[in-house]
C-alpha cells in the first residue's frame, strides 16, 4: 500500500511538474534582405559610383594625356638615338625610364586615391543602410532580419520573408527627399 501511495505521490509531482516546465513558443517574426540587390538598386549607390567613374574619368583624362606624350616621345627616342650617338641615347633612355616609373607611380597613386575616397563614403553608404533597416525592422515588429548576397548568412529563406524591394523603395525615397533637400539649398 505505502508503494502504490508513494507511486501515486510520485506520479501526481511528475504530471505537475511537466505543466510548470511547458514552454510558450513564440513565433519569430522574420525577413530577409537581398544586399547584392539592394546595393545594385540602390539610387544612392548608383550615384556614387558614378560619381567616382566620373572622377576617374577626368583624372585619367590627365593622366592619359602625359602618357601619350611620353609614347610620343619614347617613339622619337627610337628614331632619334642612332642619330644623336649613344651618350645622348643613354641619358634620354634614363630620363625616359625614370618618366615611366613617374607615370606608372602616378597612375597607382590615383587608383589608390579613388578608392580610399569612394571607399569611406561606402562605408558612410553601407552604416546608413544597416541604421535605416534596423529601424525598419523595430517599427515593422520583426525580430530578425537577415541578409544575404555577396555576404550570405542565410542559405534558404522562402521568398515570402524577401523584402528586400520594399526596403530598396523606401531607401530610395528616403534618399530622392534628402537630394530635394540639398537641391534647395
Amino acid at each position: 500500500m505505502k508503494k502504490v501511495l508513494l507511486f501515486i505521490a510520485i506520479s501526481i509531482s511528475l504530471v505537475s511538474c511537466d505543466k510548470k516546465t511547458e514552454v510558450k513558443t513564440k513565433e519569430f517574426k522574420t525577413a530577409y534582405v537581398d544586399t547584392a540587390e539592394l546595393m545594385k538598386e540602390y539610387t544612392e549607390t548608383k550615384d556614387l559610383e558614378a560619381k567616382y567613374k566620373g572622377v576617374a574619368a577626368e583624372k585619367g583624362r590627365q593622366l592619359e594625356a602625359e602618357i601619350n606624350r611620353f609614347k610620343q616621345e619614347a617613339a622619337s627616342f627610337q628614331s632619334n638615338a642612332q642619330a644623336n650617338g649613344q651618350e645622348w641615347a643613354q641619358k634620354k633612355g634614363a630620363e625616359l625610364q625614370r618618366r615611366e616609373q613617374q607615370l606608372a607611380r602616378a597612375q597607382q597613386g590615383l587608383q589608390m586615391q579613388l578608392q580610399q575616397e569612394s571607399g569611406k563614403e561606402m562605408d558612410s553608404l553601407v552604416k546608413g543602410v544597416k541604421k535605416f533597416i534596423k529601424d525598419y525592422g523595430k517599427e515593422k515588429g520583426y525580430d530578425y532580419i537577415y541578409g544575404t548576397g555577396d555576404a550570405a548568412s542565410v542559405l534558404y529563406a522562402q521568398d515570402k520573408y524577401d523584402i528586400t524591394k520594399e526596403v530598396v523603395k523606401l531607401l530610395n525615397e528616403k534618399y530622392a527627399s534628402k537630394v530635394k533637400a540639398a537641391d534647395k539649398q
